[in-house]
């Protein structure tokens, strides 16, 4: 008498490799959690937190200048929007700010004393009717450019992130000059 051994089963053509059915499962769900993701990006305000200023010396912060000129700022600096100030917010002061987290702000500053190096053989730059003295931030490091309208009743000092582009100046070059008059130039004398 002989045994036969049992004969393996046929391999069904129904029966899947567990890779396969792991993919048929997976990629729908991960799909479906791609597009929920995509879905809150798209449709969440990403909201920035308000912007912090610090006091500087602006004795003329609360004048019927600066008071005119706020008024007259548009909402937007170029891609740069108006962003809320925290709590207490310095007079005479508007900060704008890109739509990300990370992007430094566009700072305007209204009714500030003459800017230290502003005298006589000062370069200046003129920008839709409005003349501008440039102090830059890269001798100290700092990749922003501080602008100050020299010509008007009070001086207004304007801090650009560098790579913001000339559109935020020529902006806020045409609220100043419908705002505020021009003047004589008061530069500092030679030292």
């Amino acid at each position: 008498m002989t045994i036969e051994a049992p004969s393996p089963e046929p391999e069904s053509s129904e029966r899947r490799h567990p890779a396969v059915i792991a993919t048929a499962v997976a990629l729908p769900i991960a799909l479906l959690v791609g597009v929920i993701v995509a879905a809150v990006t798209v449709s969440g305000d990403a909201t920035r937190p308000p912007e912090a200023l610090g006091p500087v010396d602006a004795p003329a912060a609360e004048s019927s200048d600066c008071v005119t000129l706020l008024d007259a700022l548009p909402e937007a600096l170029g891609d740069y929007t108006q962003a809320e100030l925290v709590d207490p917010a310095p007079a005479g002061a508007r900060a704008y700010a890109p739509d990300d987290d990370v992007s430094e702000a566009i700072v305007l500053r209204c009714g500030l004393p003459r800017p230290a190096g502003f005298d006589v053989a000062s370069a200046l730059q003129v920008i839709n009717g409005v003349q501008w003295f440039e102090v830059s931030g890269a001798d100290t490091g700092i990749d922003a450019s501080t602008w100050y309208t020299v010509d008007r009743p009070v001086y207004v000092a304007l801090t650009v992130p560098g790579g913001s582009g000339p559109t935020p100046l020529q902006d806020a070059s045409n609220s100043i000059a419908g705002a505020l008059p021009q003047t004589a130039l008061d530069p500092a004398p030679l030292q």
